[in-house]
């Protein structure tokens, strides 16, 4: 009888001395890249926030094929300061202002890390039961928290479940509201198919429509006005809908947001309700951004009429202080999902879920397989509450109103849109107080002073704003919601803004 290997000879033919995973040894990588981690953090403010490298910089820095051996963390981990690092637009930093905020917390990241731990793909109840039964129990949760009606929680007939992302979000309830509209009419009509938002909706929409096979020309991007602070009103789309009957089409969907990317509008939902469920439409709320606030008493009339719609979705991985990535739907009819999205190969057959007492997620989403996305959202709650959920967002709030305080009180400024949340809107003032040969630049000219003002700005490092154009004005976006920033850094963008606006406008004289 032959002798056992050893732990260095070869089994069958291949070395073993270099192991995918051992535990100790993964101890000390993973402390290193806490370390790294918190030292990451500790320096952010040193760095610029927006990335400053050049198109192709990385592939100049990195060789051309992948290395043949191993190399050690330590190494990699000194490439990725000097190489990637510098490659970044540092979201987390707290001078970071642009598009909407993705921000974290310890719990969101330590929520992170078990999920990737146990890398469970959770596609049915049976692959790993605590995961599909803990995100019925959270979405309940946040529903809660939200004061989502009862219908939508799983507790009142409906129920939630985690995708990837709105747009992921969207195109599934698009594909359900599609196919029940179909089941009715039949599939020869789906070119006859319409959906509605308004002209401030996120393009998530659109790309989700198209994806579900609405024809391009079948979309409907209902006008919005300074008089309504851009919000889509019941007139407009009471019209768009009459045309397209006129006209001979179907219309299908309407989804109205809670808080538009452009300046944070927010459609009226009872009075578009009336209009959508005079006419069968299938009513989708997209709350990505300010549905967290929501959460809060002082701004859950912004969800008043909820009640009537079909779905919801909100992304915490906004403004929820939990990572990328996670985008939360509730529907009021499982049941429409699962008829459009479900598959049964014989390979995913179990007892479990053909005794229907159990969620079986991969028939809620696009995909088969998910990730534990739950957990996460399990951690962050249960580590803060929800009276510290609250605190954190209204303390961003709060810091908004100041920086919106600010600008009022600058001449040369102008705040565009009414603020809701924690984001401001504004401009250069075409009627501000300028060197007098300035005076006369009108809307244009104001906005090309204010992509000027933003550009240089953002140039400078020390701070990133994203811009945004609003019934023809071009305004700057603060938007306000990384965790880490505090009124020292609200006060030292302001300060930014003062001083490129005072040399910008100094070359007018």
């Amino acid at each position: 009888m032959g002798s056992l290997r050893t732990e260095e000879e070869p089994e069958n033919g291949f070395p073993t001395s270099v192991k995918a995973f051992e535990p100790e040894e993964f101890r000390r990588h993973a402390h290193l890249v806490v370390d790294f981690i918190v030292d990451y953090y500790k320096n952010m403010e040193n760095y610029p926030v927006r990335s400053q490298v050049e198109p192709g910089y990385l592939k100049k820095r990195t060789p051309d094929s992948a290395p043949q051996d191993p190399e050690a963390v330590e190494d990699i981990l000194r490439d990725v300061r000097n190489d990637i690092i510098p490659g970044l637009t540092h979201w987390q930093s707290p001078n970071f202002y642009g598009y909407f905020p993705s921000n974290m917390s310890t719990a969101g990241f330590l929520g992170e890390m078990l999920c990737t731990a146990f890398n469970t793909p959770g596609f049915n109840w049976i692959t790993s039961p605590a995961s599909t039964e803990l995100e019925n129990i959270v979405m309940d949760w946040i529903g809660k928290m939200l004061q989502l009606p009862n219908e939508f929680l799983f507790a009142g007939g409906g129920g939630g479940v985690i995708q990837g992302t709105t747009c992921e979000a969207i195109l599934c309830t698009v594909v359900a509201a599609r196919d029940k509209m179909l089941h009715k009419i039949g599939l020869e009509n789906i070119t006859k198919l319409v959906v509605y938002a308004s002209d401030q909706t996120h393009s998530a929409f659109q790309k989700a429509s198209q994806i579900a096979g609405i024809k391009r020309e079948n979309f409907r991007a209902v006008g919005t006005t300074a008089r309504n602070a851009f919000a889509m009103t019941a007139d407009g789309l009471r019209a768009a809908i009459e045309a397209d009957l006129k006209a001979g089409l179907v219309p299908l969907f309407l989804c109205p947001t809670v808080g538009t990317t452009s300046s944070t509008a927010v459609d009226p939902l009872g009075p578009l309700c009336d209009v959508a469920k005079e006419y069968g439409l299938w009513v989708h709320v997209d709350a990505a951004y300010a549905g967290s606030a929501c959460i809060c008493p002082e701004f859950r009339h912004f969800l008043d009429g909820v009640e009537r719609t079909d779905s919801f979705s909100f992304n915490p991985h906004k403004w929820f202080f939990t990572t990328m990535d996670a985008c939360c739907l509730w529907v009021k009819d499982p049941t429409s999902l699962n008829d459009s999205l479900s598959t049964n190969p014989e390979y995913l057959r179990n007892k479990a879920s053909e005794s229907k007492r159990v969620v079986d997620y991969k028939d809620w989403q696009i995909c088969l397989n998910r990730r534990f996305r739950s957990l996460k959202l399990w951690l962050v709650l249960r580590t803060y509450g929800v009276a510290n959920m609250r605190n954190f967002l209204r303390r961003h709030v709060g810091m908004a109103k100041e920086f919106e305080g600010l600008v009022r009180k600058d001449a040369r400024f102008e705040v565009v849109v009414p603020r809701n949340f924690s984001t401001i809107v504004f401009r250069v003032s075409p009627m501000g107080t300028y060197p007098s040969s300035a005076r006369a630049f009108g809307d244009e000219g104001a906005n090309e002073l204010t992509a000027k003002l933003l550009e240089s700005v953002n140039d400078s490092g020390k701070v990133f704003m994203t811009h945004a154009v609003v019934g023809g004005v071009y305004v700057i976006r603060f938007a306000i919601g990384a965790t880490l920033t505090e009124n020292r850094h609200i006060n030292l963008a302001w300060n930014v803004l003062q001083e490129h606006a005072n040399q910008m406008l100094m070359t007018l004289t």
